[in-house]
């Protein structure tokens, strides 16, 4: 059997749910293609017995007025799903006998907070709030970024403000860069705080994360912005998003994984596996990591872009384990998120469910932590070599949270580790990648991979294509693909901006 949607859109993760409900309810026929059983992806959820466990993200911004996912939500006539600003965002325990830095929501306590923690650092902080409110305001213009067209040309430059142009000159610079530009340099204390929580965003330490993202995901936890602990789980915003693409007309199909891509007069054939139908399609978006591109197309992908995709550093992979406890065994007022500098098996950013947010019974609480790793080594490992790794990374990530939470190994009432192995069969990531492509200078912004593909109706979205990693980016990449999508058939697409 034959089908021909106007578009297909690949990969059901927060992207790909966001670019096929825009499209759909454009009035385009929209088939959007998962090859795991549920949505969501990195941003999914996952049952064992009576304790529900986000995948990979346990955050989400976006949420405040003019934020992403409200701006979405409301374009699609959808309520936001209920959440709690999270205050203090994180607690960062730098393991070194000092009192942890406690990220405030409000501006006004985490300055305070700051000078308190890292004294003489104002100036940095100056800088970077300067920066980001320039960046906001571009942002929430929706610009086309990078421009590969007359057209994204066209809705870049009136996204431009002089303040812009001025922070442009520090489009190839580092967060490091900022510190020795303000006279920080030389406090280790804030770098590692600075290496620990930028590591979270954009895979990067200071010295590779770009000064201009990096000055907006430091000031993202600070009201009128903000973190949130959704209710229930992260798989809440996900149904939302299929909700709008039902609405309009849009189809969804689980387990359907695209094992080829094949241009044609017509369009593009999509070929799927252990399936007995095909697809073509006009436009295809894909809404997966850039690293299955080759693979997904062979040959017919030009050899100058093959080149560019070969250059790009390999994203990371992760070790997270997902336990649950009782409630009365964590700290005393215990956050729901800590970050602590742990050497072995790496620095931890730990997850605790809130008491009747839908994630453990009353009484208890879920825990995940995780950790970044090289993602490509662990699938050199044979079995007992596997087996034995894995067993030595779950110990060490139990003796950082023992020392972190005091919870020993035997107090868990639910334990498991995934590897990226794991992580590879949840979401089809090549390798159990986690993230996109790091957030450094040379790869981000203008540097950064396009959402138009040289290939004629391919279209990119996602974590890979600016602004970046994270549900509220993700979802701005999908807008972004989407409006350049429609602009080839004549259509214009926007959705309401707080500054219109």
């Amino acid at each position: 059997m034959e089908t021909r949607p106007d578009v297909v859109v690949v990969g059901a993760g927060i992207a790909g749910l966001t670019a096929a409900a825009l499209l759909a309810q454009e009035g385009l026929a929209v088939q959007l293609l998962e090859a795991h059983q549920q949505s969501g992806g990195c941003a999914g959820t996952f049952r064992r017995g009576p304790y529900t466990f986000d995948v990979g993200a346990t955050q989400v911004a976006g949420l405040e007025p003019g934020g992403s996912h409200q701006r979405l939500l409301a374009h699609f006539g959808l309520p936001l799903p209920q959440a709690t600003p999270l205050d203090p965002v994180c607690v960062v325990d730098l393991a070194d006998g000092l009192p942890p830095v406690r990220i405030w929501r409000d501006p006004a306590h985490w300055a305070s907070e700051r000078e308190q923690q890292f004294p003489g650092s104002s100036r940095f902080w100056q800088l970077c709030a300067s920066l980001h409110e320039a960046n906001w305001s571009f942002a929430s213009r929706d610009p086309v970024l990078p421009p590969r067209s007359l057209w994204d040309l066209g809705k870049l430059l009136p996204a431009l403000r002089p303040a812009n142009l001025a922070s442009g000159l520090l489009t190839a610079a580092s967060v490091a860069d900022l510190l020795t530009l303000t006279g920080c340099g030389g406090d280790p204390r804030l770098r590692r705080f600075l290496d620990l929580q930028l590591r979270l965003y954009s895979q990067e330490p200071a010295e590779r994360t770009a000064a201009l993202y990096g000055a907006t995901v430091l000031a993202m936890g600070q009201a009128p912005l903000g973190l949130w602990h959704l209710q229930g789980s992260m798989q809440v915003l996900s149904q939302q998003l299929e909700q709008a693409l039902a609405a309009a007309g849009g189809q969804l199909r689980r387990r359907h994984r695209v094992s080829a891509l094949q241009r044609s007069a017509e369009g593009w054939r999509l070929q799927i596996e252990r399936q007995e139908f095909s697809l073509n399609a006009t436009d295809v978006v894909l809404a997966i990591p850039v690293q299955s591109l080759p693979d997904l197309l062979g040959k017919q992908l030009p050899a100058g872009y093959r080149n560019r995709l070969k250059g790009l550093n390999d994203p990371s992979g992760a070790l997270v384990f997902y336990g649950a406890v009782k409630r009365e065994l964590l700290p005393t007022n215990c956050p729901g998120h800590i970050q602590l500098d742990w050497a072995d098996p790496g620095s931890l950013f730990v997850s605790v469910s809130h008491e009747g947010d839908g994630r453990a019974p009353a009484g208890q609480a879920t825990v995940i932590a995780s950790v970044f790793t090289p993602a490509k080594p662990w699938f050199e490992l044979e079995a007992p070599s596997y087996d034995q790794a894995k067993a030595d990374a779950m110990a060490a990530l139990q003796r950082g949270l023992e020392s972190l939470l005091g919870i020993t190994s035997k107090q868990w009432l639910h334990a498991e580790l995934a590897t990226p192995r794991g992580f590879e069969r949840w979401t089809g990531r090549p390798f159990g990648f986690v993230g996109g492509l790091g957030q450094n200078p040379s790869s981000f912004g203008p540097f950064g991979l396009a959402s138009r593909t040289p290939l004629p109706g391919l279209w990119l979205c996602g974590d890979s294509i600016h602004p970046g990693e994270g549900t509220a980016a993700v979802g701005l990449s999908a807008l972004m693909a989407c409006r350049q999508l429609l602009a080839e058939r004549g259509q214009t697409l926007s959705i309401t901006s707080p500054n219109t």
